[in-house]
């Protein structure tokens, strides 16, 4: 992590490296609100080009219900060390061990949060090992590959990143267009300065292998079924890398409970924090002292 973080966490949080059997990753971890009883530990993984700091608004909410909240920077993302041209290690499976090492360092169980592609890193973690788990979240994060226009999109950048640098490719971003149109790394939770650092941040074989991941990812809903797990989808009303029909689908497959968070998009956690905050809370809430399948059911 470097000295100088690019995002201040937010008010009552604090940024460190976690250590863990498989090395330090940064985290940004806030703890419950002053005379909150502690009701759990909640781990958050971001997804694509993101990073923990895209958790940033779900913080004070989430510490005010008694959720300490740990975010972190998976291997290679943004404030986390990883190889820059070895794609083999952001291989789905070693991401999942990295996963389960967090929650250990953490003292688990843990609730797992897993957004976009965090929520196919943090399944497959679920499916090497449930038990660190009190349950799963997937935000915004569907069954199987990613949309074929999205396809295109991460195509598009796996191209350029093939050929120009990392600062290269944040120029070319910024001559398509105002960030609000373009998406992307371009857009987040911070101005333009705070996403180039994080941009430049992230290993390009961190991002060549994960992105790759996102357009072939097999439908392993039937798998995770089959775990013993309260599971919770969330969503925002619309999405254009999973439809929204499609994550409405995967819930009824995973006897899941469902949450749509009207006005969001693909971030709710960014477009609509306090709403999903709530959601959240309410989920954890209802799952009492242990893990239980019938906890999931949507009421």
């Amino acid at each position: 992590m470097t000295s100088r973080p690019a995002f201040p966490p937010p008010p009552g949080a604090r940024a460190y490296l976690l250590r863990t059997a498989r090395g330090e990753f940064a985290v940004v971890d806030s703890s419950p609100a002053a005379g909150e009883e502690g009701r759990g530990v909640v781990l958050m993984l971001p997804g694509f080009t993101g990073s923990k700091e895209d958790f940033r608004l779900l913080h004070e909410p989430l510490a005010q219900r008694g959720y300490r909240v740990v975010a972190v920077d998976g291997r290679g993302q943004h404030e986390s060390d990883g190889p820059l041209d070895d794609e083999s290690a952001y291989a789905q499976r070693e991401l999942a061990r990295d996963v389960l090492a967090q929650a250990e360092a953490l003292g688990g169980p843990v609730h797992l949060v897993g957004h976009s592609l965090g929520g196919q890193i943090a399944r497959a973690a679920v499916l090497l090992d449930h038990s660190p788990f009190v349950s799963f979240t997937l935000v915004s994060s569907g069954p199987a590959e990613i949309s074929v226009s999205q396809q295109q999109r991460v195509k598009l950048l796996r191209d350029a990143l093939a050929v120009l640098s990392m600062e290269e490719v944040w120029e070319a971003i910024q001559a398509m267009g105002p960030p609000e149109e373009v998406g992307g790394p371009a857009r987040g939770l911070g101005d333009q300065d705070q996403l180039r650092r994080r941009w430049l941040g992230h290993s390009p074989a961190q991002l060549l292998a994960t992105g790759r991941q996102l357009c072939t990812e097999p439908d392993r809903v039937a798998e995770l079924a089959a775990v013993p797990l309260p599971f919770h989808v969330l969503s925002g009303a619309h999405d254009d890398t999973w439809p929204v029909a499609l994550l409405d689908d995967m819930a009824l497959r995973l006897e899941a409970h469902r949450t749509v968070v009207t006005g969001a998009e693909h971030s709710p956690n960014a477009d609509r924090p306090i709403p999903t905050a709530h959601a959240l809370a309410d989920f954890w809430d209802g799952i009492g002292p242990g893990p239980s399948k019938a906890a999931a059911g949507t009421p």
